[in-house]
């Protein structure tokens, strides 16, 4: 019986947490049958099924961490047993496939989502039943728009597409009132993840094991503290033109179904500032300083599981609406626990809303590898000195850049965190830059 071994579903992966089970022994299963989900560093991954056949045994149990190519389940035909070293005995139904290779591999043919049914009992009726899998494909869509459909109770098999189902393809077919089709699954709602495991020590205290998110975070940001020389300015900012703005966009008709917030607008801020000083999002390297092309623009996401960043790729070229729109997906995402490795990838520069917590400022750490990061604090009513000395009630934030000292100057920084400033206090700015 061949033995499936844990891929290499990122770049470098090592190791990762089995988390759930999604098939038990006698379970008959087709290639891409989602078999177990992982935890990685920062994501949870579905693990689908390289070949067709009825599940053996389970050989690892959730929350244990194994490493790249440990087998961790076995599948065959009726009868088959597993042979001592984990590999498919010669002859077998099916070839084990190489350890690592990314999540969707697998004959592309045979590509097919069905609900998993039990073995019958008769050897040979199952074998007839692995032999012929129906042959049903699979819509080709990103893990953001699945995961929609599945909120949604929306079957990407009946949902038109030219080929890839996108997000507004299922919208429009949810608008229609089809959201209802026949096979389309009930709406599934993001679970929060099991508490991690817990022990006493001698003393009685907690012992909390370590999460693979929290594994991760340490290591970057003992990194990045020890490798780039960190800078921090602030500034306080009266924001009370944006906060105004919000509030005649939430008003607008043409807004009211699109979730603006003034951290939206803060994130456009920081596209636009970058066009002047593109330093703050470049990449240092020992021979030459890069500046990308585009903003991949970071959102720190705090989740049940720990914080991750999302990345907004080519945000420079994005309008508020669709830039709102990203940000919104990405972060339902991420707090589902369905973060993959790829929308964690390419990000050039970070923002992080502490203010969501009550905080004024901080001195936020920059992920390894980028230039700058602005830490937004809480928008609160203060008083205020305005421009004839009265004191007046201003909606108030203030604003902490970090950047590396190394690619950029205090000349650069200070420039960059002033203009991100006047923009917030005078939205209307964006239009004449």
């Amino acid at each position: 019986m061949p033995a499936f071994r844990l891929p290499d579903v990122g770049e470098g992966l090592t190791e990762a947490e089995v988390v759930t089970w999604h098939v038990a022994p006698g379970d008959v299963v087709a290639v891409n049958d989602v078999l177990v989900d992982i935890e990685t560093a920062k994501s949870v991954v579905e693990l689908p099924s390289p070949f067709a056949g009825v599940v053996g045994d389970l050989l690892v149990e959730p929350g244990r961490t194994v490493a790249v190519g440990t087998p961790i389940v076995v599948i065959g035909e009726s009868g088959e047993t597993a042979d001592a070293s984990g590999d498919a005995p010669a002859g077998g139904a099916a070839a084990a496939p190489e350890h690592g290779m990314l999540v969707g591999y697998g004959p592309k043919g045979e590509a097919g989502r069905r609900r998993r049914r039990r073995s019958p009992a008769a050897g040979g009726e199952a074998a007839a039943a692995v032999a012929e899998p129906p042959a049903v494909d699979r819509p080709r869509a990103a893990p953001p728009v699945r995961l929609l459909a599945r909120r949604l109770g929306v079957d990407l098999a009946h949902v038109p597409s030219t080929g890839v189902v996108t997000r507004r393809d299922v919208e429009a077919f949810v608008e229609n009132g089809e959201s209802g089709a026949a096979g389309s699954e009930a709406p599934v709602e993001p679970t929060a993840q099991e508490p991690r495991s817990q022990e006493r020590s001698a003393e009685g205290d907690r012992v909390i094991a370590h999460s693979a998110v929290r594994r991760v975070t340490a290591q970057a940001m003992v990194e990045s503290a020890f490798t780039a020389p960190h800078v921090t300015e602030w500034v306080e900012v009266d924001v009370s033109r944006t906060v105004e703005l919000v509030d005649r966009l939430r008003a607008d008709r043409a807004w009211r179904d699109v979730p603006v917030s003034s951290l939206h607008l803060v994130l456009r801020a920081v596209c636009v500032a970058l066009r002047r000083t593109p330093e703050l999002h470049a990449r240092w390297g020992d021979d030459a300083l890069t500046i990308p092309v585009h903003v991949g623009l970071g959102v720190a996401a705090a989740t049940d599981r720990g914080l991750v960043v999302p990345v907004v790729p080519q945000a420079d070229t994005l309008g508020l609406r669709e830039l709102v729109a990203q940000v919104a997906e990405l972060v339902a995402v991420s707090r589902s626990g369905r973060l993959q490795p790829a929308q964690m990838a390419g990000g050039t520069f970070t923002v992080t809303n502490i203010g969501v917590f009550g905080i004024d400022a901080g001195t936020p750490i920059l992920p390894p590898g980028q230039t700058g990061i602005l830490a937004v604090g809480a928008i609160t009513r203060k008083p205020w000195v305005d421009a004839d000395d009265r004191i007046v009630p201003r909606w108030v934030t203030t604003l902490a850049l970090s950047f590396d000292h190394r690619a950029v100057d205090g000349e650069q920084g200070s420039r960059f965190l002033r203009e991100v400033a006047d923009l917030l206090h005078d939205p209307a700015l964006a239009l004449t830059v």
